[in-house]
């Protein structure tokens, strides 16, 4: 499938029961990765429960390609720890965004994508049309870890022209 031009923000919004890396709790951050392209959010200190509350905005080339999500513990002397990770992809949203969904009433949710053995989704994800753009929600339950879950914040910023 191909895309329009434009860009991904990504709202980091915040992780829940990480497993904890260190004795005094990880001091967990967010890596996206993205066709080359690898963007970090900030680490927040001694929590399993971390708020980042950041933006992260990648270019997309093919909404078919799945977008990598990786959770690391942040130490000092050794190599930083794995704390789980995930996939997602793009395609529902893009689909949307093509849509042309100027007359609905802003809050309407417009899809709802369902978590399936394909996905590493935790619920439900709505894609909601608000204030003139098209957002999705994502839970996202980590791999290869006990426990975690990341919650995301998806908007499609277009390219005018």
């Amino acid at each position: 499938m191909s895309t329009l031009p434009g860009f991904l923000s990504v709202r980091v919004l915040r992780g829940a029961n990480l497993v904890s890396r260190d004795a005094k709790g990880s001091d967990p951050y967010v890596v996206l990765n993205l066709d080359g392209q690898k963007l970090k959010t900030g680490v927040i200190k001694k929590t399993v429960n971390p708020v980042w509350n950041e933006d992260l905005t990648l270019a997309v080339k093919n909404a078919s390609t799945p977008i990598k999500l990786e959770v690391f513990d942040k130490d000092t002397f050794s190599k930083d720890d794995q704390m789980g990770d995930a996939e997602f992809d793009i395609e529902a949203l893009m689909q949307i965004i093509q849509m042309d969904l100027e007359d609905i009433r802003s809050g309407t949710v417009v899809r709802t994508v369902r978590p399936g053995s394909h996905c590493c989704l935790a619920d439900e994800s709505h894609i909601v049309w608000e204030n003139g753009q098209v957002v999705q929600d994502l839970l996202l339950k980590l791999r290869n870890v006990e426990t975690g879950v990341v919650h995301l914040q998806l908007r499609w910023v277009s390219i005018p022209g």
